[in-house]
């Protein structure tokens, strides 16, 4: 019995309950039951906090109602035992083969153990990385690209259909300065004082001329020259920018460009739009969003008085445009720098008619800093881009496993410090290292049984009623429910630390479980249900990896 069905038997009991009357409860109003693991073991497999939770609702001591409720669950052919404890908790204790079934389940399920349709119907449009086409992605960016794939994996498996989006932000004096940087390096001198430096501006330089032989931008005036470097540098890193992410296994279904917005007209549309709704005004030669009247702290400008549109005007009409495009929820994950930015931007979401905050129209998430260690000492240079670390150095120092996984296992608004040498390491105490070797020891267990005759052409799932099978299951049975709130949270690093924590049951359980006989013992049905129990753990263990875009080897 898994976490999920025991929470539908409770709710079901409690339902009941107040339909016959038995409890005064509106039974309409009985909100989803919380089940969790014991922190002491020897008090059960699971435990409960329903009859505190609605006891004084129901005008009954919470310990007469946790025991109505511990009546019913013990008549179930599920339930071992269930008694009350404290002020009002139920602790349970799940049969053993009821338990043991979940190994059989999630081999019928497959790659589809964890997922749910909780989500169905919805239109995610989710944004993120979107650095500026002027250079590598730097090694927050790559935070961005790590955190944001797995939550659109973790999306589409809790049912939603997911767009992933990357806006370049080509428009703008980013653009002039890099191709003056392109030009100056063009030409051997040193890039302007506000222009970018480190060796990729020389490499794309060096690059789109070769690719234009017919071209000499030398002689060409200086204008015309940066007109040149600024239409085929950008188009070179923004190439550069998609096959870097590639390596990285991050792939966007939209690569949208700021500069279409104001060469199609759509910035113009967007403010029309708004202005219809008089949510806009003009003063001081300039146009106004009335953003304090939807909770920002002042309102914001979206047209300057020279006749310029304001940056904000680009993300009024890039907004209006996902929304247009059919998402029903826009996430946009920005970087730290950026957290001004919420205010104004849940304003014009509310502005246009729609809400803003978590699970709401518009949604966005913060990310923090990414500090990388090696030896000790803080690295804070790169050798491609001269005074960032970009995701290339990451890659050249860990590989894209070891990189995934560590952007993705600390919480996205805490600062991450990752030491580079402990995630090159093969040792337990690189937590990469450690899951995917829990993995690649389940298909060994799988290679010595067969050599050993060891089959799953029988099971019992009684036989699994050691304590080291017990807290196993337990574990693997609570990994849709941690999808499911790593979805609702946007969190995917929740994924990661359960999988450190089902590795960790793994490790404790193949140490005192055999699945192949000794030499002087027959194959028996106890080690055909151990292999049951492997081949289970090995399946979630590659699951819950595939959703942070980190490989399951079967070989360490």
């Amino acid at each position: 019995m898994t976490p999920e069905e025991l929470k539908v038997l409770i709710f079901n009991i409690v339902h009941e309950a107040a339909q016959d009357g038995t409890i005064a409860l509106d039974p309409d109003t009985i909100p989803p039951v919380r089940v969790e693991r014991p922190r002491v073991r020897e008090h059960g497999d699971w435990a409960t906090n329903v009859a505190m939770q609605l006891g004084k609702k129901a005008g009954m001591n919470p310990r007469d109602f946790a025991q109505l409720v511990v009546e019913k669950l013990v008549a179930h052919e599920g339930i071992d035992h269930a008694e009350v404890a404290g002020p009002g908790f139920i602790n349970i204790t799940v049969n053993a083969a009821q338990a043991g079934e979940l190994a059989r389940t999630i081999l019928d399920q497959g790659e589809s153990y964890g997922k749910s349709q909780a989500l169905d119907g919805q239109v995610v449009n989710l944004e993120y990385v979107s650095a500026n086409p002027t250079g590598p992605i730097h090694i927050g960016g790559a935070r961005w690209a790590a955190v944001g794939d797995s939550l659109a994996r973790i999306l589409q498996a809790s049912g939603a259909s997911v767009v992933r989006e990357y806006y370049f932000n080509d428009h703008g004096s980013q653009i002039d300065r890099f191709a003056k940087s392109l030009l100056a390096r063009a030409r051997g001198q040193e890039a302007p004082e506000d222009g970018y430096g480190g060796q990729y501006i020389e490499d794309i330089a060096n690059a789109v001329m070769a690719e234009h032989p017919d071209v000499d931008p030398l002689s060409l005036e200086d204008d015309q020259a940066q007109e040149f470097f600024r239409e085929y540098g950008v188009h070179r890193m923004f190439g550069e920018i998609k096959k870097e992410l590639a390596g990285f296994r991050v792939e966007f279904d939209v690569f949208f460009h700021e500069d279409s917005l104001h060469e199609s007209g759509a910035v113009n549309q967007a403010i029309g739009d708004l202005r219809s709704k008089n949510v806009v005004y003009d003063q001081d030669g300039a146009t106004w969003l009335r953003s304090t009247e939807f909770g920002d702290d002042k309102d914001r400008v979206i047209i300057k008085s020279d006749g310029d549109a304001a940056y904000f005007a680009g993300d009024i009409a890039y907004y209006l445009n996902k929304r247009e495009r059919g998402a029903d929820h826009v996430i946009i994950m920005l970087g730290a720098d950026h957290h001004g930015y919420i205010g104004r931007m849940y304003a014009m979401a509310r502005a246009f008619g729609d809400t803003a905050g978590k699970g709401e129209n518009l949604e966005i998430l913060i990310g923090q800093l990414v500090n990388l260690v090696q030896d000790g000492q803080p690295v804070r240079m790169s050798k491609r881009a001269g005074t960032i670390v970009v995701l290339s150095d990451l890659l050249d120092a860990a590989g894209v496993d070891a990189a995934r996984y560590s952007l993705v296992r600390a919480a996205m608004d805490t600062t991450l410090e990752i030491d580079l040498g402990l995630i090159s390491s093969r040792t337990n105490e690189n937590p990469v290292y450690y899951v995917q070797y829990a993995h690649a020891r389940t298909k060994s267990v799988d290679a010595n049984a067969a050599a050993h005759g060891v089959t799953r052409d029988s099971f019992d799932p009684a036989l699994l009623d050691s304590a080291a099978d017990a807290e196993l299951i337990a574990k693997l049975a609570q990994f849709p429910e941690i999808v499911a709130q790593s979805a609702q949270l946007r969190e995917p690093h929740r994924v990661a630390r359960y999988l450190e924590e089902l590795a960790s049951a793994y490790h404790g359980w193949y140490g005192v479980s055999r699945v192949t006989p000794r030499a002087d013992e027959p194959v028996s049905d106890l080690h055909r249900t151990r292999l049951w129990l492997n081949d289970a753990a090995g399946q979630v263990l590659a699951n819950g990896l595939s959703l942070l875009g980190v490989s399951a080897p079967d070989k360490m």
